[in-house]
């Protein structure tokens, strides 16, 4: 554990690497056009000191198309994200949600989960799970995490001197943690617990700090976590936190509140045909950039010093 920090700089909004410690400043996120196989920065001079793949929404089923969402066709939008994020050899990946789609019994939503994540681990050793309400539709959390190998649906973890931590909405209003169809999609909340767990955590890490989510975490709606006022106070107080990525929505979003950025990414299930997926990657830079580089019809953007 890290020793718990004394001064918390809740007014500091300037973001910077300086012998290895980024510091957060206020600045407005340009957007930058999204180019296929192409990085957000024409130029990159240094190693970035953490760079991440993040995608979300896949829901791979073995079902026919329902609307916009085509279920088997994850696996080949998934392929070409992974020749992309290839380029750049990422420390890490995160699925930020809804890995796999609904499914009628356990041993087919489990035959779904397995073979999505055969091909998810052959992306990256490293990676990086976020509970969406899909992904314990019928399952039960623990099912779920036994297959794809993470311990918990909640932790946190650094890397390159940056603090990273993945939540799990998937709680009703009462407590009870999804499972077995025993909830609403629209009643997604942080339980007490979490939310303990989280502002120690944020209290005992001296680096700078972003977060993964499925459900937002921003005011959105059905879309949105129910308390998440209460954490997004917690994110604030500890004044640490540069950017929360999520998903869940399906579309692009971004946010700017109280100084963090709060970047909804687009989904790869919704269309059909491979110009229709979408994922990204993530550097922080060692000049203090952070730039988010969008595939297909992620968005792209940069927040500078």
């Amino acid at each position: 554990m890290h020793s718990p920090e004394q001064q918390q700089q809740q007014n500091s909004r300037r973001l910077f690497l300086k012998n290895g410690t980024l510091i957060l400043a206020s600045s407005l996120a340009r957007p930058l056009p999204a180019a296929i196989g192409q990085p957000a920065m024409a130029v990159i001079k240094k190693k970035p000191a953490v760079t991440l793949g993040l995608m979300t929404d896949m829901h791979y089923a073995d079902k026919p198309a329902a609307g916009s969402r085509h279920y088997r066709e994850t696996p080949q939008k998934l392929e070409e994200a992974g020749r992309f994020l290839e380029q750049e050899r990422p420390d890490f990946l995160v699925e930020l949600g809804d890995f796999i789609d609904a499914a009628s019994s356990v041993n087919t939503e489990l035959r779904y989960l397995k073979s999505i994540n055969k091909q998810f681990a052959q992306l990256c050793p490293n990676r990086h799970y976020v509970l969406g309400n899909h992904c314990v539709d019928t399952l039960k959390k623990r099912e779920f995490l036994d297959v794809v190998e993470q311990p918990k649906s909640y932790y946190s973890f650094d890397q390159g001197g940056i603090h990273f931590v993945v939540l799990d909405a998937c709680f009703r209003s009462d407590g009870t943690p999804y499972e077995r169809k025993n909830f609403q999609w629209t009643d997604a909340n942080i339980p007490l617990q979490e939310l303990e767990w989280l502002k120690a955590d944020l209290e005992a890490t001296s680096h700078p700090v972003v977060v993964f989510a499925h459900q937002r975490l921003d005011p959105s709606g059905n879309h949105g976590v129910r308390n998440n006022a209460s954490v997004r106070a917690i994110l604030e107080q500890s004044g640490r936190v540069v950017a929360v990525f999520q998903g869940h929505s399906h579309k692009n979003d971004l946010q700017t509140i109280n100084g963090i950025h709060y970047c909804t990414a687009v989904a790869m299930v919704e269309g059909s045909g491979l110009e229709s997926s979408g994922c990204s990657l993530l550097k922080i830079e060692a000049d203090g950039t952070i730039a988010l580089t969008g595939f297909r019809r992620q968005q792209s953007y940069t927040w500078s010093p």
